[in-house]
């Protein structure tokens, strides 16, 4: 007489568990859902800031002038009469490049003048780890900079601003002594450093008197490496523009091309 309320009680309770079951089997499908959900959110936003975050400014310059045509004729006729280029080795000349001219005036027995001038320009990429190319300009600038302020023998060294010259131009003139056989021999030192967005200019000129003759004075020198230093400039912008260089021109900091202004563009997105 009691069996048939036995199974009745235990079908009851096992139709009691069954809803329990599924709620719990729900609450935890639901949450799992939402947990993937907010992952899968979570990454997406993550890469989208990385990707904004490494996005960088394309270079203004995407290549370099020959080196040994950044000078007039006129010019080198007055800094290094009679001198003969040289180029600097480079394994990539749209990044890197250099010239040199070395000049001896020989007076006989009165003594001679020496001159040497060079130029070397480094052109900078932007990059996504390292930045862009204008703040890694703006680095080597200031590096170049100290580095010549810095020379191993210089005496009385003197740093100034040169205007118009690039978007920023540092002078650095001072005086060190060599041996030229018997003779102590005193340099005069002329370094300008400038920077035309992505790229460093930086202009090495100095002259010395042998053989007794005096040597040259400082003032003369700081003029006419300034004026080297503004066609140098000067070059780098017109290479851009695919221009022919002028005597004269001062190589302000003027953006070229397309190029440009995409880069102020960008800038202003950034």
């Amino acid at each position: 007489m009691h069996r048939p309320t036995k199974r009745l009680t235990r079908t009851l309770v096992c139709a009691a568990a069954v809803p329990a079951v599924l709620v719990v089997a729900g609450c935890s499908s639901g949450s799992g859902s939402d947990s993937a959900k907010d992952d899968a959110q979570a990454k997406a936003s993550a890469s989208a800031s990385g990707a904004k975050a490494k996005k960088v400014a394309p270079a203004t310059y995407k290549e370099l002038p020959q080196a040994c045509d950044a000078f007039s004729k006129s010019t080198l006729k007055d800094l290094v009469p009679k001198g003969e280029s040289k180029a600097g080795a480079s394994d990539d000349e749209s990044t890197r490049a250099s010239c040199s001219w070395s000049s001896l005036d020989n007076n006989g027995v009165k003594g001679s003048q020496f001159r040497w001038l060079n130029v070397s320009m480094l052109r900078f990429d932007s990059d996504v780890n390292r930045g862009s190319a204008d703040k890694l300009a703006k680095a080597y600038y200031a590096k170049q900079v100290e580095d010549a302020k810095a020379t191993k023998g210089a005496k009385g060294v003197k740093t100034e601003p040169v205007s118009k010259t690039g978007d920023e131009a540092t002078q650095i003139s001072y005086d060190r002594k060599y041996k030229d056989k018997k003779d102590d021999v005193t340099s005069k030192q002329q370094t300008i450093v400038s920077r035309v967005d992505n790229v460093v200019v930086t202009v090495d000129y100095n002259g010395s008197g042998l053989a007794g003759e005096d040597a040259p004075a400082a003032s003369s020198l700081s003029k006419d490496a300034q004026k080297a230093a503004k066609e140098a400039a000067a070059k780098v912008i017109e290479s851009a523009k695919g221009g022919s260089g002028k005597d004269g021109d001062a190589g302000g900091s003027a953006k070229p091309s397309a190029s440009a202004s995409e880069s102020k563009e960008s800038k202003k997105g950034a």
